[in-house]
């Protein structure tokens, strides 16, 4: 989840704030890069899907819609939502969204499930906007460096929300934030920034110690007053109800990790049929949005990683505080023994 305001007060403290669009409509991330814009001057990145939907997404049918809104349909009434309607898909183009972020002048571009075409990273490289592409496996990694991207995110199967892989199907891509991080070090040139998993500033440590000169982490910020969660959300993640996580395809369609409650383990269950993405996300929205209102968590889709119980700020300064004061301690050090042994790796 991405807030305007976690994002400008991550970057304001000196760290990179990233918001997640690629649900939004090209003029909505015109609207929430000018609003950051107003809130900070340091640099922050847009992230957008490259892969924008499912296969199978355009020609879902009204029946299939009825037969995965079955299983929601108590919920949603316990909950006084409104039975939705099938309504034909409407896609946005992955293109459009691109474009707003040229036209607004970003820093930074990342993006998850795919690689953009030549073309358009030619584009955002003649305006000398960082690009940053996400793996879950070493081959990812290695495609995403042929392709000429600056960083390379390397995402272990821990980290909350979505897994973005893209050259096998996620379940086949599951690889752990300690076993994937020095691989990808190891496989290519590029600076690494290690994410999935990584709750504290032990866990950055340990990524320095891995070769990533950088570490990218979610779910500490979830639980900031400043982020997008909602109170619910917040509250599951400060009071220990993330102790088990999981991963599901029910929330949306594609495989992320959320907290294990009643939804996500019924939507797991074997008989229950799952749209296409993103047309489960828009059906899971309207049971999503009364249930928050009428304090359901049980029923709402709670992203999380398994760091979550780490979580213990409630504000982006309270916690960036302790992870700049905690890894100065050892971090310098461990950053200057792995980046001594890169570079006789390097000269063998």
């Amino acid at each position: 989840m991405s807030s305007q305001r976690l994002t400008a007060s991550v970057s304001n403290y000196g760290g990179l704030g990233s918001f997640g669009a690629h649900g939004l409509k090209p003029e909505a991330i015109r609207n929430v890069i000018r609003e950051i814009k107003a809130l900070t001057t340091k640099p922050f990145a847009m992230n957008l899907w490259v892969s924008m939907e499912d296969e199978g997404a355009v020609a879902s049918t009204e029946e299939a819609f009825h037969r995965s809104l079955s299983p929601l349909a108590k919920h949603i009434e316990s909950v006084g939502g409104a039975t939705p309607s099938y309504r034909p898909y409407e896609p946005i183009r992955f293109e459009d969204q691109v474009q707003v972020l040229l036209d607004e002048g970003i820093s930074v571009f990342s993006f998850i499930y795919g690689i953009p075409s030549k073309q358009i990273l030619d584009e955002f490289r003649h305006q000398g906007i960082v690009l940053i592409g996400t793996a879950t496996t070493v081959d990812e990694a290695i495609a995403l460096e042929q392709a000429g991207v600056d960083v390379i995110a390397a995402s272990g199967f821990e980290a909350g929300g979505h897994r973005g892989s893209f050259l096998q199907p996620s379940e086949d891509s599951l690889t752990g934030t300690m076993a994937l991080v020095p691989q990808v070090v190891d496989a290519v040139r590029l600076p690494v920034v290690a994410a999935g998993g990584i709750g504290d500033a032990r866990g950055i440590v340990a990524a320095f110690a891995l070769g990533a000169e950088g570490v990218q982490m979610g779910t500490a910020f979830l639980a900031c007053e400043e982020s997008g969660a909602n109170t619910l959300h917040r509250k599951a993640l400060l009071s220990g109800q993330a102790r088990q996580t999981a991963l599901t395809r029910g929330f949306t369609g594609r495989l992320a990790r959320g907290i294990k409650n009643r939804l996500l383990d019924e939507l797991n269950q074997n008989n229950i049929e799952i749209l296409p993405y993103p047309l489960q996300r828009a059906l899971v929205r309207h049971l999503s949005i009364p249930a928050e209102k009428a304090g359901r968590p049980e029923l709402l889709p709670l992203w999380s990683g398994q760091s979550a119980n780490l979580a213990r700020c409630t504000h982006v300064r309270a916690l960036l505080d302790t992870l700049v004061k905690e890894i100065s301690e050892i971090g310098g050090a461990v950053q200057s023994w792995s980046a001594h042994r890169q570079l006789e790796e390097a000269q063998e």
